[in-house]
C-alpha cells in the first residue's frame, strides 16, 4: 500500500513511527514460573501413552503449580495495591485513588475473562 506521507519524507532521514506502548499488562506469573509448570505439562502429555495414570498425576501437578503461583502473585499484586493507597498518608490524591481503582478494574477484568 502506498504510503503519501512516507514517500514524501527526504530519503536522508529516517522514517518516523509513532510511538506504540503496550496495551497488555505485566504476566502474573514470572517466566521461570510459567516454563517450569509448561515443561510438566509438557511432561504429562508426551508419557501420556505409556503411563496414563502418571501422566494424569503429573498434569494434576502442573495445574496445582499454577494454580499455587497465580494465587500466590494474585495476592502480592493485591498487598501491592492496596499499600499504594492505604499507606498511612491522611488524605491520598484523588489521581493516586484514581489510578488506584483503574489497577484493581483492570486486574479483576483480567481475572474474568474467559
Amino acid at each position: 500500500m502506498y504510503d503519501q506521507t512516507r514517500a514524501q519524507q527526504p530519503s536522508d532521514q529516517p522514517s518516523r513511527r509513532p510511538e506504540h506502548r503496550s496495551a497488555a499488562p505485566d504476566a502474573l506469573l514470572s517466566s521461570d514460573e510459567r516454563e517450569a509448570v509448561l515443561l510438566r505439562l509438557r511432561q504429562a502429555i508426551n508419557t501420556f501413552a505409556d503411563t496414563p495414570r502418571q501422566a494424569l498425576e503429573e498434569a494434576e501437578g502442573a495445574f496445582d503449580d499454577a494454580t499455587a503461583h497465580l494465587v500466590n502473585a494474585l495476592a502480592e499484586r493485591r498487598r501491592a495495591l492496596h499499600e499504594s493507597w492505604q499507606d498511612g498518608d491522611p488524605g491520598p490524591q484523588a489521581e493516586e485513588l484514581r489510578i488506584a481503582l483503574r489497577q484493581y478494574r483492570e486486574l479483576t477484568q483480567r481475572l474474568l475473562r474467559t
